[in-house]
């Protein structure tokens, strides 16, 4: 199968790889001309085989927005477009509508797996009409893990990115938790190693997850997080959940609180953001804030 890839950062670069390991061609466009194979999206359209599938991997918004208005004059009735970034779920009822006027299909795909993905697969939540949903599957399997977990059609358009909220926002509560956790252990006198501690944690205890081997892997980095400031930025998925839960009147106190821990810590340096700060590094690659000590 033939793939047009747009946007080669950290997740797309890596998803270049792994769909071309599969033994599929992937024709790949950055604005870094050092990472893309051709010089803008006209070039990358016309390399591609009719009916074409192009996935998006750029910043939610904009960015995407006036990536598939350009796509929209270029592409022919048959083919497909694929987001594959984080945009909100409602863009994307926007943009199924936009390219169905043209007889474009659209699918949103939300994708986790972040730098790690490369080596053990990409779990994929995936919006749209099962006939455009079929034509892009092989790509599907040669991003997902290995057996039989890790995708699933979540429904029409919109599920897909909705879907991957929800497991952000349950992330953000997840990763509060270790953090209040391990600012409690580091504070008091009686716990003299809080590292060994969470490392006890990784086997036997209901609580043992891949963030929790992450956070050992962080604190074998740096025992007491003192290299970073206790800052931690918010994608804005955290936001939007919170948002969807008012708007359907469901209750989500956890998720809530951690997404206002994080507003809290641009105001202080707090212990809890470090740790949040350093999982998100460890499983994202995102940016962290050195302390100023």
């Amino acid at each position: 199968m033939q793939l047009g890839l747009i946007g080669l950062g950290k997740m797309g670069g890596n998803m270049r790889e792994r769909i071309s390991r599969a033994g599929h061609t992937v024709i790949g466009y950055d604005r870094d001309p050092g990472l893309s194979d051709v010089a803008g999206l006209a070039e990358l359209v016309g390399a591609l085989d009719g009916p074409r599938v192009v996935w998006v991997m750029v910043p939610a918004g904009g960015p995407t927005q006036a990536v598939i208005d350009e796509l929209a004059g270029l592409l022919s009735p048959g083919d497909i477009v694929v987001d594959g970034g984080n945009s909100r779920w409602t863009d994307d009822e926007k943009h199924a509508e936009e390219l169905a006027a043209r007889g474009i299909g659209f699918v949103d795909a939300g994708v986790s797996g972040g730098v790690w993905g490369l080596r053990y697969g990409y779990a994929l939540m995936v919006g749209g009409d099962p006939e455009h949903i079929a034509v892009v599957k092989p790509v599907f399997d040669a991003l997902k893990p290995e057996g039989d977990f890790g995708y699933v059609h979540a429904g029409k358009v919109g599920a897909g990115h909705f879907a991957k909220m929800v497991h952000n926002g349950i992330e953000y509560a997840m990763m509060q938790a270790y953090a209040e956790g391990w600012e409690l252990l580091e504070a008091v006198d009686s716990v003299t190693d809080v590292r060994e501690v969470f490392r006890s944690w990784q086997e036997g205890t209901v609580i043992r997850s891949w963030l929790l081997d992450l956070a050992v892997n962080a604190l074998d980095d740096d025992e007491h997080l003192e290299k970073l400031r206790g800052y931690a930025e918010d994608s804005g998925e955290g936001r939007w959940t919170v948002e969807a839960a008012i708007d359907n009147a469901v209750p989500l106190p956890a998720i809530t609180a951690s997404l206002f821990a994080r507003f809290a810590s641009r105001q202080d340096d707090s212990p809890q953001m470090k740790m949040i700060a350093a999982l998100r590094n460890q499983f994202g690659g995102h940016a962290v804030e050195a302390s100023e000590g």
